[in-house]
C-alpha cells in the first residue's frame, strides 16, 4: 500500500467512526508513525509502506477510531509557541485557551516583573506560555491533582521555562498577585454524557466537572486582575457575579470561534 493510499483509507475509516477532523488526524498519525511532517507525507505519496510501517500506522488509527484523542496518542500537543507533553493526567490544551493567555499578556503589558498565579495549572500550558512570552513574569501554578502537577513539572523541564508549582489551591497561594488566571472545571454533571467521547471518556473528569468554581476563585483574589475561561453560555453570568463581588473593568472576550469564553475583571 502506498503512503497516499494509506492516508485516504485512514481518513475514510475515521470519518465512518464519527471522528471529527478525520483527515487531519490521519495526517498527524501517519506522520508520527513514519517520522514525517505533513509536507513530506504528500511529497512521498507514491512511496510504498513497509509491513512494519503499515502495522504501526494501523495501530494508531485503531486507537483513534476508538475515540482516543489524537493528542494522547501522539503524546504531545502544540500550544502557542510551545510543544507540550500531554496524557490522561490533565486536559489537552485547546486553541480557545490560547486567547486566555493573550488577554493575560495584554493586561501585563508594561509590567516588568508581574506576579502571576495559575489556579488549576493542569499540564502547565497557561503558566508556561505566560512565562515564555513575558520573560519577566514570576509565575506560580497550583493544582489539587498531584498527577497534573507532575505533568506540569515535566513540561517545565521539557521547555526549559522556570515556573513554581505548588500542591493545593488558594490556601497555598494566598497573597497579592498582578494576575490570577484560571481555566477551572465548569461542566455540570448533567452535561457530561452529551460531550464528545474524546472528552467524556478520556480526559480527567476532576478537571472537567465542577460548578460555581469561577465565583469561588474570584472571592479569594485580594488584588489585581482575574482572567477566567468559562463554558459556552456562562460568560454573562460569571461577569455579573464578578461585578456583584466588587470587581471593576469587567469584560467578556470571544475565543477563536467567536464564542464568549473569557471573562476578566480587576479587584477594586
Amino acid at each position: 500500500m502506498t503512503l497516499g493510499r494509506a492516508l485516504r483509507w485512514a481518513a475514510e475509516h475515521l470519518d465512518e467512526k464519527g471522528v471529527p477532523d478525520a483527515r487531519l488526524d490521519a495526517e498527524l498519525l501517519l506522520g508520527s508513525a513514519l517520522g514525517l511532517d505533513r509536507v513530506e507525507l504528500y511529497a512521498d505519496g507514491m512511496r510504498p509502506l513497509t509491513d512494519r510501517e503499515l502495522e504501526a500506522f494501523q495501530a494508531l488509527i485503531d486507537r483513534r477510531a476508538r475515540r482516543e484523542p489524537a493528542a494522547y496518542i501522539l503524546g504531545e500537543w502544540g500550544f502557542r509557541r510551545l510543544t507540550l507533553r500531554v496524557d490522561r493526567r490533565a486536559l489537552i490544551p485547546r486553541p480557545e485557551t490560547e486567547v486566555v493567555v493573550e488577554r493575560c499578556l495584554a493586561l501585563l503589558d508594561g509590567v516588568s516583573a508581574p506576579r502571576v498565579l495559575d489556579v488549576g495549572v493542569g499540564s502547565g500550558a497557561i503558566a508556561l506560555a505566560i512565562a515564555d512570552e513575558h520573560p519577566g513574569a514570576r509565575v506560580v501554578g497550583v493544582d489539587t491533582s498531584g498527577d497534573a502537577l507532575a505533568l506540569a513539572g515535566e513540561n517545565a523541564a521539557l521547555t526549559g521555562i522556570a515556573i513554581e508549582l505548588r500542591y493545593g489551591g488558594f490556601e497555598v497561594a494566598e497573597g497579592d498577585w498582578d494576575i490570577v488566571v484560571s481555566n477551572p472545571p465548569y461542566v455540570s454533571p448533567a452535561e457530561l454524557p452529551s460531550l464528545q467521547p474524546e472528552i467524556r471518556d478520556w480526559e480527567p473528569h476532576e478537571a472537567l466537572v465542577g460548578e460555581g468554581l469561577h465565583e469561588r476563585i474570584a472571592r479569594h483574589v485580594r488584588s489585581g486582575w482575574l482572567v477566567l475561561e468559562v463554558g459556552d453560555g456562562q460568560a454573562h453570568r460569571v461577569a455579573a457575579a464578578l461585578e456583584g463581588i466588587g470587581y471593576v473593568d469587567v469584560q467578556i472576550s470571544r475565543d477563536l470561534t467567536e464564542r464568549e469564553r473569557i471573562v476578566e475583571g480587576r479587584r477594586a
